[in-house]
């Protein structure tokens, strides 16, 4: 085994006295350097790769809650009060401007705007309330938790209560359970659930119809006099 002198690469190795070769006999061959397989660093430590098997991942959380209509006090404080208005008085509008964001592209708004505004009037005329658009716009939620790796409604009552451990380790078990509380909180609480997927989306993405150019302006030269100091 060799020592801490030996194996230190800043220390120089000390010269060893050559060994007397007898006459006929064949030089000895140099030992063959232990060759370290690929996975090894330079020092013999296994090197990781990726994370640790069966590690949970972690999830980001949304950045207002359900029920937070007026928004965060921050610097999207008027854009949320501009999404609780427009959730509250035209959700077909709120809903299609989500689905134009989520997209990232132009005429998204129109593809999703008119069939909820279809299913809206539908089931006010026939029900008394808005009972039918949510079967159709509560894919976005689940859209928008699948994209920006949110933590669910199920993911988060479970942690809370300490149970459904087996359904939180399935992956499949669990995006089932999440799809059907998107669906729940979009039947139950429809606007504040439009409302936080609007909040959402614009603090993460920016509207696909603006289009950030810095813009040079061009100042004339200040006239410049020169005064005589006293």
């Amino acid at each position: 085994m060799a020592n801490a002198e030996e194996a230190s690469p800043l220390l120089q190795h000390r010269p060893e006295a050559a060994p007397t070769l007898e006459e006929g006999a064949p030089p000895a061959a140099p030992p063959a350097a232990a060759k370290m397989p690929p996975e090894c660093a330079a020092n013999g430590i296994p090197v990781g790769h990726g994370n640790v098997v069966g590690e949970p991942v972690a999830r980001n959380q949304w950045s207002s809650g359900l029920f937070s209509c007026l928004g965060l006090n921050d610097e999207f404080w008027s854009s949320d009060v501009e999404v609780c208005l427009i959730g509250s008085i035209a959700p077909c509008v709120l809903y299609g401007g989500n689905v134009e964001r989520l997209g990232s592209g132009r005429g998204w708004f129109a593809n999703s705007c008119f069939p909820y505004t279809t299913l809206f009037m539908l089931g006010n005329s026939l029900f008394g309330w808005n009972c039918l658009a949510p079967w159709f716009s509560y894919h976005t939620r689940t859209a928008i938790r699948r994209k920006f790796n949110l933590e669910g409604s199920f993911e988060a009552f479970a942690k809370s209560c300490g149970c459904c451990r087996g359904i939180l380790e399935d992956e499949e078990h669990r995006e089932q359970m999440e799809t059907a509380c998107d669906f729940a909180t979009h039947y139950c609480c429809h606007p504040c659930s439009l409302c936080q997927e609007g909040r959402e989306l614009r603090r993460r993405l920016p509207h696909p119809g603006f289009i950030g150019k810095p813009i040079l302006v061009m100042m004339p030269p200040i006239e410049q006099t020169m005064g005589r100091g006293a």
